[in-house]
């Protein structure tokens, strides 16, 4: 019995063949999603867009372009936004970011902050203000949270866009944040949309790390995402 794998996947797979070339449908097909995945990455963010009170900061990339070519830019904030961030007492500081695809922030933030929110204030979490931060990388976070004085930050951020996903949001939790942090002592939620990880299912996930982080005063590769499935 013949099994179509397409229908298990989004994957680029059984594309079939004209002679030596891909169909022409197919070609076509490659040539818009190349197009959705590059129009992504170029895309500014509208915060305003995004529903929820925020404290906008930039990173020290002045624009889009410099952004792409200057990743070390997009780790560090801005000397302008340095002294808008006022130092308290918080168990975690949430960030959003562009990255480097603005369309995943604008449609799974918003989305993700309900899902997550409510299990956080139920259980008397002390939040910094939400901050919004243009031409960012997920290094900026540990900046941020330093900064403001927070235990842990988890940051919100757009992937890099792929052929079958554009619109990918990530989350990255890092416990005693400072710059000077590696990708070794974070954790990752990756492919948070609909088509992908679930909001729900990324939610519980995302608390399940927080409260671990908070309790052993650790994250990355020593804390591991054990929280079951979501019932």
């Amino acid at each position: 019995m013949a099994i179509d794998l397409r229908a298990f996947t989004p994957a680029r797979l059984a594309l079939g063949r004209t002679g030596n070339s891909l169909p022409t449908a197919e070609l076509l097909r490659f040539q818009l999603e190349h197009a959705r995945a590059r129009d992504a990455v170029h895309r500014q963010l509208d915060p305003r867009s995004l529903g929820f009170p925020h404290l906008l900061l930039h990173s020290a990339a002045p624009d889009r372009n410099t952004f792409l070519r200057r990743p070390d830019l997009g780790r560090r904030l801005s000397k302008e936004s340095q002294p808008l961030i006022e130092r308290g007492e918080y168990d975690a500081a949430i960030v959003i970011a562009d990255g480097l695809s603005a369309l995943a922030v604008h449609r799974h933030a918003g989305p993700l902050l309900d899902a997550i929110l409510p299990a956080l204030t139920e259980k008397d979490w002390k939040l910094a203000p939400l901050t919004v931060v243009l031409q960012a990388r997920v290094a900026i976070g540990d900046e941020i949270g330093e900064r403001f004085g927070a235990r842990q930050v988890v940051v919100l951020i757009g992937e890099r866009p792929g052929l079958t996903s554009p619109d990918s949001l990530g989350v990255y939790l890092t416990w005693d944040p400072h710059p000077g942090r590696t990708d070794a002592e974070r954790n990752c939620i990756s492919n948070i949309r609909p088509e992908g990880l679930p909001y729900d299912a990324a939610a519980h996930k995302l608390h399940f790390l927080m409260v671990e982080a908070r309790a052993r005063r650790l994250s990355g590769v020593a804390l591991k995402e054990d929280a079951g499935t979501l019932e």
